[in-house]
């Protein structure tokens, strides 16, 4: 009985080693040379990994690379027999590391997302070489240096998110000659300027926020109307007045500056402005009337201008179903500043600082109770004690 309990595990034992012999074999079949490459590639990127707490990459072992978690494969667009790597994504993985050389061998990709990680360095000069990529998503994770520059030798690009990183420095003015659809550079350390050429984007999207972005909006920006949907400028340092240039963006569907240093009063082309559905002024330095035109806007939603010096505001606003009026100069409305605060500072000029002429001063208000000391002003509010 031994004997034979002893032949029965050693049988065993050889069909076990054939079977995963022929594992074996199968695992080391080379495949096409495209991703032969992408194998090389990926376990050079695996092994510059530091840490994978949701063990993301731990199944990429062996030739089989369409096989890996978060690796797509596709047929290539110049062999439709030939099978690449088409698609990375390894957003939300927590992985720590670095971005190695190597990943230009992948040059069939098209997607690359790795949002939400902990990788770090900078993006590989070797990227010029994935020609088809179309989106670029890197965003909130540590990188840093100066801005990707290779981004700008990617000729079917059309997503750039590189926001919630380290980058610095400037933002170069040709991103904005490229045939992209959406820019979000949003919450990096850029100190640059608007470029003269910004106009020359035809994006839907971009975000600028939260970087030191400062000097006017070009008048070029009238060159955008056919495009772009959403622009957020918030916490980029503008300051002056804001451009009457600005309502020439008939499509626009949400405009905030918030949180800069805006003067002046805005601008009546935002009245032009048809598509508008949300608008935030708040945090600034505007004053005088808002136009009538801009509450009345067909879809105009949300409307928030708080922080504010406004002293006059149409009716129309009020029936908003969300706005926010609260701490400026308006007679009669709850939450406003104090009197003496609004005086102060409309007995002192309003400065452009370059960006656009200067409003037209309203006309003063026939108010019993104060009149600023200096003619100076361009506004005088009409204010009650």
């Amino acid at each position: 009985m031994a004997i034979l309990l002893s032949h029965h595990k050693f049988a065993i034992l050889i069909v076990l080693l054939s079977f995963f012999t022929t594992l074996s074999h199968q695992a080391t079949t080379p495949p096409n040379p495209r991703l032969l490459n992408a194998f090389y590639a990926l376990q050079a990127w695996k092994h510059s990994i530091t840490s994978d707490p949701r063990g993301f990459t731990s199944d990429w072992y062996g030739y089989n690379v369409c096989n890996y978690t978060g690796v797509f494969c596709a047929p290539s667009q110049d062999d439709p027999h030939l099978t690449t790597v088409a698609g990375v994504d390894l957003n939300h993985a927590n992985i720590s590391g670095s971005l190695p050389e190597d990943l230009g061998l992948l040059t069939d990709l098209a997607l690359f997302h790795i949002n939400t990680n902990r990788f770090c360095g900078t993006v590989p000069k070797s990227f010029k070489k994935l020609s088809l990529l179309y989106e670029l998503d890197i965003s909130n994770n540590r990188f840093s240096g100066d801005f990707p520059s290779v981004v700008l030798s990617l000729p079917s690009l059309k997503f750039l998110d590189i926001r919630f990183n380290q980058f610095k420095g400037e933002v170069p003015s040709d991103l904005y000659n490229l045939k992209l659809d959406a820019i979000f550079i949003n919450n990096n350390l850029f100190e640059t300027s608007f470029p003269k050429n910004l106009g020359n984007s035809p994006v839907s999207v971009i975000v600028f926020a939260n970087n030191a972005i400062k000097g006017c909006l070009p008048s070029s920006i009238k060159k955008m109307s056919e495009t772009l949907e959403e622009l957020m400028l918030v916490n980029v340092s503008l300051s002056g007045c804001l451009t009457p240039d600005i309502g020439s963006l008939r499509k626009l569907r949400v405009l905030d500056v918030s949180q800069n240093s805006l003067v002046g009063m805005l601008p009546e082309s935002i009245g032009n402005m048809k598509s508008l559905e949300q608008l935030n002024v708040a945090h600034n330095k505007f004053s005088g009337d808002i136009p009538t035109s801009i509450c009345s806007l067909p879809r105009l939603e949300n409307f928030t201008y708080s922080d504010n010096y406004f002293f006059g505001e149409p009716k129309i606003c009020l029936k908003l179903a969300d706005k926010d009026d609260r701490k400026n100069c308006i007679p009669n409305r709850p939450l406003q500043r104090k009197v003496e605060e609004c005086k102060a500072f409309y007995n002192r000029p309003v400065n452009c600082r370059g960006c656009g002429a200067p409003p037209p001063p309203p006309p003063p208000p026939p108010t019993k109770h104060w009149l600023p000391p200096y003619d100076h002003h361009t506004y005088t509010p009409p204010l009650k004690n």
